[in-house]
């Protein structure tokens, strides 16, 4: 799947329906600037709408994953519901993937305010033990972000 070469098959067919972004916007529920990112190759449609994008752009999923119209003796291995499986996954797998990052981040941060709690006695081992807390709790909170932008599914 070359998203690049999917968004220009998604921009040819929209432009051959005659309609704009924000008209194709309208119709899936969604804002113009994701159709934008989409037309772009910056990112995939979701899994749960790329059947009505298909329908409104006339072409079948298999078409919108090659990026290009289907000839009439083409022969498929695989069916519709087998590409929208195969993208719901991915994308679930992308999602727990960025979930398990901001775990690790949090974790990351709370041994480094462990050690800098272990470290200490001295003005330089003070001071290492103050940067230590300081970047514990940066990170903590980058893992929290993260976490949290992964679960809102944003």
């Amino acid at each position: 799947m070359n998203q690049l070469v999917i968004g220009k098959y998604i921009s040819l067919k929209r432009k051959q329906k005659n309609m704009t972004q924000e008209q194709l916007a309208e119709k899936l529920g969604v804002s113009n600037k994701t159709i934008s990112k989409w037309e772009t190759g910056k990112c995939m449609p979701d899994y749960s709408i790329v059947k009505n994008l298909c329908d409104e752009l006339e072409i079948t999923v298999a078409e919108l994953f090659d990026g290009e119209t289907s000839g009439e003796k083409s022969v498929r291995v695989y069916d519709e519901e087998q590409f929208l499986d195969l993208l719901r996954r991915t994308q679930e797998l992308e999602k727990q993937k960025n979930t398990l990052y901001g775990v690790v981040l949090i974790v990351m941060g709370i041994a480094m305010q462990a050690l800098s709690y272990a470290v200490g006695g001295s003005d330089m081992k003070d001071f290492i033990s103050g940067v230590l807390l300081g970047m514990s709790i940066a990170v903590m909170l980058i893992g929290v972000y993260v976490v949290g932008k992964s679960l809102s599914g944003k």
